[in-house]
């Protein structure tokens, strides 16, 4: 098989695997493109909708296990690159999420624009273009190598590119403090900004919820831990 064939298939299979992504997922999906808000739980408390599914219940039905071999876990198990929605790069229209109003655009690209970092709680101010690219990292919430260790290498390709490309598992955040999360789990890692830790838990546990990852036993008690400052945090998008 040629080179240019492989690429082309592999550029298929992206397209396809995104569009039957959002026929299956289209309330969901539009959902999570709204902005994140970095709040307390003070605040999430006061703005959470009646009856929505607390965090704290989703946990409890999550199953607990040890970690799977990491034994051929690749980023290209997931994806190999951002995909294309609605005309525009995934990575763009995470950026574009969080920046919100302040958000400028030259085509799909944001070039300048302003928001709260979630991990470190410091407003941030982009003027340039190379500036975001050199400051914001798009943060898979449930790292990739983690959900591969917990569930995700027994799953199905598309499955797994679903894991890696679903609005609810992606953060712009501040490139260091990406780096230095790596792959950990709530149990090795949580972000210095604690204002936005139950957000934080609750987003991995509504990505686990969603695509039947498990968590280990050091995990679960990491997230209730920081689940018993905010008892009625919301699930996210499931």
């Amino acid at each position: 098989m040629s080179f240019r064939l492989r690429r082309l298939l592999v550029v298929l299979f992206a397209a396809g695997s995104t569009v039957a992504f959002l026929l299956l997922n289209p309330a969901s999906y539009e959902a999570i493109f709204s902005r994140v808000e970095n709040l307390g739980a003070e605040q999430v408390a006061a703005s959470s909708e009646t009856g929505a599914r607390l965090a704290t219940d989703i946990l409890e039905e999550l199953e607990v296990k040890g970690r799977a071999p990491k034994t051929g876990y690749t980023r290209e198990e997931f994806y190999s690159g951002w995909p294309t929605v609605d005309g525009c790069n995934l990575r763009q229209k995470i950026i574009k999420r969080e920046f919100g109003e302040t958000a400028v655009l030259d085509g799909c690209n944001v070039v300048s624009g302003e928001y709260d970092e979630p991990y470190t709680g410091e407003h941030k101010v982009f003027s340039r273009r190379e500036e975001i690219s050199k400051g914001v990292q798009i943060d898979h919430v449930v790292a990739l190598s983690d959900a591969w260790q917990k569930g995700a290498q027994y799953m199905s390709k598309e499955t797994r590119y679903e894991i890696a490309t679903d609005p609810l598992n992606l953060l712009a955040v501040d490139a260091s403090a990406n780096e230095k999360k790596s792959d950990g789990d709530a149990a090795t890692w949580l972000p210095s900004n604690k204002k936005f830790r139950c957000q934080y838990v609750a987003r991995q546990v509504s990505v686990k919820y969603k695509y039947k990852l498990w968590v280990t036993a050091a995990e679960k008690e990491a997230i209730k831990r920081v689940l018993l400052n905010c008892p009625n945090e919301p699930a996210v998008g499931v």
